[in-house]
């Protein structure tokens, strides 16, 4: 057994944490960007983030309490929406949660020149510095990294209240008038901006695993900072715009410690450049200690290598994922314009928030097990607003960060098709839930397609389809039709050319003509349904089909495969335009005889069976008192939890149609069932054969085909 973290976080080090991870740039730094975007209506911008916020939050509180694991955001979407959107979840916050501790870093640099002059070739090594610092205190433990966190929020939350209760009487209420001059989208435009100043609201639940008391310091430690940081945000930029100019704090990199110049003097100066030193050093501190929790929880589960998951046996911490972290903060710091980057990762963030909030409906709504202690309040209809506010907020983010969102998503993809797919079993409660669904649904159709009642067929042929292809095909339409009290029509269809009128045609009986009439009537005797025939002459065999399919009222058209009279020519299509075009399902036949059916075999491979697939197959195996065997082809990563989940499947199938016979779930590597001596494939699966029997390949209608939703959701699940 792995070693375990120790459970040494209280309450006030998860609030510490909490609040230092979202105080930082986001009240030093942004507003300054926003008042530019909002006007006075930034006030009303970091309210209403805020409060866009709380949904992920409470959801993020009630998965924590339920999976106290490290790992956050990452552990509750791969749990709740499989190990994909895990991974993606994983390592796009792991890398935006770095990005933001670099850019809390290199923010704090103008605050700190403001008390020391020091030359310009010496701020990147301080940076440097100060960043290798952080990341040996993440090394030495959580809990000395939670006591300097109590300790840094301490002496910052101090420095800021005095900088609200110094600065509220030197507001003036002229400075907002024109409070929504920018209108609605610029209030939108500058609450996605400042959103992200409240996304280290949840990264305490990454640490969940060293919490004590997890059910009830998590929620209050989540639920409790958000309170307190959003009324501390909106009281801060509210001094902010009553005392200054707006364009004196559009125009400055420091705009608390100017605020501060006119209101408390140089002592509130010295106050405030100390408490935005800490913040966005408590900032980048947390940002390590979560984001190093990423790797470490993806190691777990095979997503990444091992060696990330190891906790060090003399530190107590994950050495590893902490000292690549550390690295990757290191080289952001020293090579990478981390203001634009930074933008980026925070549209990732909005992302994750908004899969935080699905995970939870996936949990609630699915049968995996899911105790949580503490319930977020006003299920769906929360998560729902969450969903549906994120997505609106990344609208706002402009073009560049939505493309950078996209990167990191497909990078993210990249990685687990590459290394993570191979080496997971994991499967998400929303995978499992949407499996379940469509495999009841898929059943209930397959109940209603077997009780179909006057079943008809129609057989195409033509004067070159041989007389033991049609004696097949004329067979298993009789078969399918006896089996729910139809018919089968046969009907020859004649090709003439162009300048041969078709009633003079029509009138000629050839040879060929009086020997198909003769072998009709035969095949009509040896068969327990009623069989019509008669012959078509038309100069296209296509249109000719389709009309009499229609005129027929057919359920199902037969023809046979690669047979040279329907080939059609280069201006008039042949089966490929029946198929789109007919008014039924069109199965075509390959080449070999259809003797004594002992077996059939039903093969599927991108979703559940199709039900009138199965009823056809059902139909032929009872009129001919054979077995219908089910063989699922597996694709070549398919986990062993989705095989015993196809194999439960099998087992709903076989309650519902008559047949008996075995079934398979088969693998590149073997485990096929035994040649049969018919093989039914759906065209749209696209499976390969390498069988010698009979193949009766058939293509749905629109009518019974799956939408392009329902497909998506059945190959992402079965």
């Amino acid at each position: 057994m792995g070693k375990e973290l120790e459970r040494d976080l209280g309450l006030a080090s998860v609030v510490a944490i909490s609040i230092g991870a979202m105080v930082g740039s986001g009240i030093f730094i942004l507003p300054a960007l926003a008042v530019g975007i909002a006007g006075p209506a930034v006030v009303l911008a970091y309210l209403v983030a805020g409060i866009l916020v709380l949904p992920a939050a409470l959801s993020k509180a009630e998965m924590a309490t339920a999976m106290p694991e490290s790992g956050g955001s990452y552990v509750y979407i791969e749990r709740g929406m499989g190990p994909l959107l895990g991974t993606v979840a994983g390592l796009g916050t792991w890398f935006s949660l770095s990005f933001k501790g670099a850019l809390a870093l290199v923010g704090g640099v103008p605050y700190l020149l403001l008390l020391v002059t020091v030359p310009d070739a010496w701020i990147l090594p301080l940076t440097l510095g100060l960043a290798a610092a952080l990341v040996l205190v993440n090394l030495v433990g959580a809990k000395l990294t939670g006591r300097l966190q109590v300790g840094i929020v301490a002496v910052m939350l101090g420095a800021m209240v005095w900088f609200v209760i110094g600065g509220a009487p030197s507001t003036a209420t002229s400075n907002f008038s024109g409070f929504f001059r920018e209108g609605p989208g610029g209030l939108l435009a500058a609450t996605g901006l400042v959103f992200v100043s409240y996304a280290g609201v949840t990264k305490v639940a990454s640490v969940a695993e060293e919490i004590e008391n997890p059910d009830r310091n998590i929620p209050l430690g989540i639920l409790g900072s958000l309170a307190f940081t959003t009324l501390l945000y909106v009281l801060i930029v509210a001094v902010m715009v009553g005392v200054a100019d707006l364009s004196t704090i559009g125009d400055t990199l420091t705009p608390m410690a100017d605020v501060a110049a006119v209101t408390l003097g140089p002592a509130g100066v010295v106050v405030v450049v100390v408490a935005a030193v800490l913040a966005l050093v408590s900032t980048a501190n947390a940002g390590i200690l979560s984001s190093s929790r990423y790797p470490f929880a993806m190691a777990r589960d095979r997503l990444v290598p091992e060696k990330l998951g190891a906790v060090h046996d003399g530190l107590g911490t994950p050495a590893t994922s902490i000292t690549l972290t550390g690295a990757v903060l290191l080289v952001l710091i020293a090579f990478v314009p981390i203001m634009e980057i930074a933008k980026l990762a925070s549209a990732f963030q909005i992302l994750v928030f908004v899969l935080i909030n699905a995970a939870v409906v996936a949990f609630r709504e699915g049968h995996a097990a899911y105790e949580p202690s503490f319930r977020a309040p006003l299920y769906p209809w929360v998560q729902v607003f969450g969903i549906v506010a994120g997505l609106a907020l990344l609208t706002q983010m402009g073009l560049v960060p939505l493309l950078g969102a996209v990167v990191i998503t497909v990078a993210g993809l990249a990685w687990y098709l590459g290394y993570g797919r191979k080496r997971t079993d994991h499967e998400g409660a929303a995978i499992e839930e949407v499996r379940r669904r469509v495999g009841e649904d898929r059943i209930a159709e397959t109940r209603a397609a077997l009780s179909q009642p006057g079943y008809e067929v129609l057989v195409g042929v033509s004067e070159h389809t041989s007389p033991e292809r049609e004696r097949a095909l004329v067979r298993l339409g009789a078969d399918a039709a006896v089996a729910q009290d139809g018919g089968v029509s046969v009907v020859r269809f004649d090709v003439e050319a162009e300048q041969v009128p078709l009633d003079y045609a029509a009138t000629v009986q050839t040879r060929g003509d009086r020997e198909f009439e003769r072998f009709t009537e035969a095949l009509a005797a040896e068969t327990d349904v009623p069989v019509s025939y008669g012959e078509v002459v038309s100069h296209d065999v296509a249109h000719a089909v389709v009309n009499v399919a229609t005129s027929h009222d057919a359920d199902l058209l037969l023809l046979p495969e690669d047979d040279p009279g329907f080939t059609g020519s280069p201006l008039r299509g042949g089966v490929r335009w029946i198929r789109a075009h007919a008014p039924c399902d069109v199965g075509t036949l390959s080449a070999g005889a259809v003797d004594d059916i002992r077996d059939i075999c039903v093969v599927t491979g991108k979703g559940p069976y199709n039900p009138v697939k199965l009823a056809l197959g059902d139909a032929l195996a009872s009129v001919n008192d054979a077995r219908m065997h089910l063989e699922y082809r597996a694709g070549r990563y398919t986990t062993d939890h989705r095989t015993a989940a196809i194999e439960a499947y099998h087992g709903d199938v076989r309650d519902v149609v008559e047949s008996p016979g075995r079934t398979a779930v088969v693998r590149s590597d073997g485990g096929r069932i035994a040649t049969p001596d018919l093989t039914l494939v759906n065209a749209a699966d696209g499976v390969a054969l390498d069988r010698d029997e009979p193949v009766l390949t058939v293509h749905l209608h629109e009518g019974n085909r799956t939408g392009r939703l329902g497909r998506l959701l059945e190959r992402l699940s079965f």
